[in-house]
């Protein structure tokens, strides 16, 4: 039987998310896997409702602190820093900061270890929780969650770095090129925790492959393989 974190554990992880929520069925609601099944009266207690909040505060917290952080910077520049920012992959990584992990409630036949290393389930964490903060706190208490978990993501903006795809995109067809290929290659894991492989080719470089948990994911890491055996970007060291 699944048994939720204690009071002291919660606590812990309010700490690292930087809100004490006043209504703590908030943070364990954000928490809840869509496996766990519902109550006879069928109300909805997974993390769904508040992750699709979430989803929404996130982005305007991330526009608003990128409006007054980048005053200078257009539009066209400021979308290609929100959508690095807003991206799951850097949702999954925050949600690993909070090492949320551990408090995930599953349903019985999940397999736990494998889903709360799930990076596309950190993303909807990372998301539901927001959306609990804002629902908690309002505004002001959900900025400042998304202004201290995404800091280093907000940092990293200050580069606007575009995305893996457009970046090879727009080097190929600057050398004259046609854009660039994608093929799913294979699908393989359970349905809760799928791992697409996905190949990219074109002009100028070998087939690369990459690998992600939804297919986009997959097509960035292949790109991203591919700038980096072009020499045009350097490898990230991965943990």
């Amino acid at each position: 039987m699944t048994r939720r974190s204690g009071k002291s554990d919660l606590a812990d992880l309010e700490a690292r998310i930087g809100h004490a929520f006043t209504d703590r069925a908030l943070l364990e609601e954000a928490l809840t896997h869509t496996s766990m099944a519902r109550p006879a009266d069928g109300r909805i207690v997974n993390y769904q409702r508040l992750e699709f909040l979430g989803d929404r505060v996130l982005g305007l917290m991330a526009a608003d602190a990128l409006f007054h952080r980048f005053p200078d910077s257009k539009e066209g520049e400021l979308s290609r820093r929100l959508s690095e920012l807003v991206r799951r992959e850097t949702c999954a990584q925050v949600a690993e900061n909070w090492d949320v992990g551990p408090h995930i409630l599953f349903g019985p036949g999940v397999a736990r270890t494998a889903s709360r290393a799930n990076r596309s389930i950190l993303a909807d964490i990372c998301e539901s929780v927001i959306g609990a903060v804002y629902v908690d706190g309002g505004f002001e208490a959900a900025q400042a969650v998304v202004e201290a978990g995404f800091r280093d993501a907000l940092d990293g903006s200050a580069r606007a770095r575009r995305d893996p795809k457009t970046a090879l995109q727009e080097w190929i067809q600057g050398r004259g090129g046609e854009p660039p290929h994608y093929a799913l290659i294979e699908r393989s894991g359970p349905e809760h925790a799928p791992c697409f492989t996905i190949e990219v080719i074109g002009d100028g470089f070998s087939p690369v492959r990459g690998t992600g948990t939804s297919k986009r994911a997959a097509e960035q890491d292949a790109a991203e393989k591919a700038l980096v055996s072009l020499g045009l970007r350097k490898e990230e060291a991965r943990v």
